[in-house]
């Protein structure tokens, strides 16, 4: 499946962008469902996912708040898990930190560039 990004600026390139092999998201003595789960998940379509929400909120950046309201058909942890990935390859960047809805601090991510 394309994704919007993938169509606008990588001409169906994104898999070799986006996406953590599954290996890198369970651990050796983890149960083997969370092997299976591992497996199962498509981190190139979430990780395209969360970058294309982030971006869509410009230089400003947006909290974690943010994107959790435009993405409310996925899971919580699916979401978050996903901003490590996406500051370790470059393309989000923290710039600071704001209030989130409960009050606490969260970081600032903006896209890079």
């Amino acid at each position: 499946m394309m994704t919007k990004l993938d169509g606008t600026w990588f001409d169906g390139m994104v898999e070799k962008f986006f996406g953590t092999p599954a290996f890198k998201l369970s651990r050796k003595e983890d149960p083997a469902t969370s092997h299976q789960a591992a497996q199962a998940i498509d981190t190139t379509k979430m990780e395209s996912l969360v970058y294309e929400t982030i971006a869509a909120y410009g230089p400003d950046g947006c909290i974690s708040d943010d994107v959790l309201a435009k993405l409310p058909f996925l899971p919580y942890s699916s979401v978050t898990a996903r901003y490590k990935a996406l500051i370790d390859k470059g393309f989000i960047e923290v710039i600071g930190t704001r209030k989130g809805i409960s009050g606490r601090l969260q970081r600032v991510m903006r896209k890079v560039g």
